[in-house]
């Protein structure tokens, strides 16, 4: 009777020990039970089919399409500061008065090497013309003496033809009239020379007075560029300079823009900035307006994973619009005729799958489905798979949502 018992207890202890492990089984295999979202904290969409904007965005900040940088020519020490960042200013207008002692004082004194170099070049003029006196007068010296011995030259001849006169004084006569004769030819000879040698010294003076005139008319100019002017109309736009402050040349001293001719310049992520080319529309909000634009340039170089992108502005700048106002562009690079998309999920990335909440007919869960996406722009992305056109889905973060199908909506 009690081993009856026993087998009885031990059918029994193994019948709930197998239903007990049945149970656990049954309850691992259960899917946790859907969590309830409130449908109006999310951010829903339905895919539609149509035409298709992909565009770009970043942020940027609106600047001058010309800035004249005004930089010092010399070196000099800021006297006077007379206008202000902001203030407008003309070409002959004076924004700062640099001085310069040393510079000053070699005008004055090229001014008085001039003067001494155009006295010099006087005395030469007095003193060649004294010499060429002195060779025109050895000139008719040596003419007269060269007609004298030709007179007694012929004297002499005259008188040995009548035998009145030895042949040697013939001679001596012939003799006397050449030897004139050449000194003659040599004085005209060294006449000739001089004009030409008195003409190459003046001219050298006359080449060494213009040259300290030039250089004369170089550092008046550096004395007078030390009155920095704007040289165009616009607005002053930086003038960052202290009384008694030591300008070295080349320095920025200012910078000065017109304010009517803007465009926006725009940082936009390298890699949305790889498809945009020159030309492509933009627009650009000035938060109290939208100005329509076109790309003029794209800066080939990436700072802190971003790209300057210009856009010129097709439209008139609404009131508010001045240098350096922070602005938002959005660069237009392609327009799709027909496809199928949402808006861009917050994990969405184009060319990519992603995993959405599908929303059923009756609104009141959401199933989770694989989605492939295609071509993206800032506020729309290409469906390729996994919806059709009148689908709804869900596009806001639903991370904490990952470990479930389904969810409940509320």
């Amino acid at each position: 009777m009690a081993k009856r018992k026993r087998i009885r207890f031990a059918i029994i202890f193994l019948m709930v020990a197998a239903g007990v492990t049945f149970a656990g089984y049954r309850i691992s295999k259960l899917e946790p039970a859907s969590p309830s979202v409130e449908f109006a904290t999310l951010w829903p969409d339905t895919v539609k089919r149509g035409p298709m904007v992909r565009d770009v965005k970043g942020i940027g900040t609106l600047v001058p399409e010309e800035i004249v940088w005004i930089p010092a020519k010399s070196e000099g020490q800021v006297e006077k500061v007379l206008h202000k960042s902001g203030e407008q200013v003309y070409a002959n207008t004076v924004l700062v008065v640099l001085s310069n002692p040393d510079m000053e004082l070699q005008a004055s004194d090229l001014g008085w090497q001039i003067k001494q170099a155009e006295a010099g070049l006087s005395d030469l003029r007095v003193r060649l013309k004294s010499q060429r006196y002195d060779a025109e007068a050895a000139v008719r010296r040596t003419e007269t003496s060269m007609e004298q011995a030709a007179l007694n030259m012929d004297k002499k001849q005259q008188l040995f033809n009548l035998q009145l006169e030895p042949e040697i004084n013939v001679k001596d006569a012939v003799s006397n009239w050449k030897q004139t004769r050449n000194t003659f030819d040599a004085e005209r000879q060294k006449l000739d020379i001089l004009e030409d040698s008195q003409q190459a010294q003046i001219e050298s003076a006359k080449v060494q007075v213009d040259k300290l005139k030039d250089t004369w008319e170089r550092k008046k100019q550096q004395v007078r560029e030390l009155v920095i002017k704007a040289g165009t109309d616009g607005v002053l736009q930086e003038i960052n300079l202290q009384v008694g402050q030591r300008i070295q040349p080349g320095a920025v001293l200012a910078k000065v823009a017109k304010p009517e001719n803007l465009k926006a310049e725009l940082k936009i992520s390298e890699t949305q900035a790889k498809d945009i080319l020159l030309g492509q529309r933009a627009s650009i909000d000035t938060r109290n307006g939208i100005i329509q634009a076109h790309v003029v340039r794209i800066d080939p170089n990436v700072v802190n994973g971003t790209r300057t992108v210009d856009c010129k502005l097709d439209g008139p700048l609404p009131n508010g619009a001045v240098p350096d106002l922070s602005v938002d562009g959005t660069v237009e690079f392609e327009r799709l005729d027909d496809v199928m998309f949402i808006g861009r999920p917050v994990f969405g990335q184009p060319n990519s799958q992603v995993s959405l909440f599908k929303v059923s007919p009756d609104g009141k869960t959401a199933n989770r489905v694989t989605v492939k996406l295609g071509r993206g722009s800032v506020t729309s992305i290409e469906v390729l798979e996994g919806l059709n056109v009148g689908d709804r889905v869900i596009l806001s973060d639903m991370s904490a949502q990952d470990q479930y199908k389904k969810i409940q909506l509320n």
